[in-house]
């Protein structure tokens, strides 16, 4: 059983993914139990947020800002976004992440959080939230689609 936690985990952090593989697979695959694999997937997805956000800026710090038409083009960036991410900061990255479609994850959203020079503070608990509402959004339709299917299995 500990290695199907794994590998559910790991597809769980894997950036094409994320939780969106992780629950089915878990749930599917290695017949973990919906409800325990719902929280490791949503929890390991939330915390990939930490080591993304400050790898980022400790690279930043180490090596891109060296670079002048880089720092040049994120200084501008982030002129033109701060009226955007002041207005928009906590809800716009919440359904960004929310919606579980393709690049809407945690991996793009710290990113854009990043990119965008908000503080993590402010950028964490949106993208939590969002983990969670997608997580249950995950759930539930995979849930659905089971139950659905059981019931044409059995007729």
């Amino acid at each position: 059983m500990t290695r199907e936690i794994a590998l559910t985990l790991l597809a769980t952090i894997s950036p094409i993914s994320e939780l969106r593989g992780g629950i089915p697979l878990g749930i599917l695959q290695y017949g973990l139990d919906p409800l325990f694999t719902f929280f490791i997937a949503v929890i390991a997805n939330a915390l990939i947020f930490f080591p993304i956000f400050f790898a980022l800026r400790l690279f930043y710090d180490k090596f891109l800002y060296r670079i002048p038409l880089f720092d040049k083009y994120l200084d501008n960036l982030r002129k033109r976004g701060k009226p955007k991410v002041e207005k928009y900061g906590f809800w716009g990255l919440l359904f960004f992440v929310a919606v579980p479609l393709p690049i809407t994850g945690v991996y793009t959203a710290t990113i854009l959080a990043w990119l965008l020079e908000m503080d993590w503070r402010r950028a964490f608990p949106p993208i939590a939230i969002g983990v969670v509402i997608a997580g249950v959004i995950v759930l539930l339709g995979y849930l659905s689609v089971v139950e659905v299917f059981s019931i044409f299995v059995k007729n």
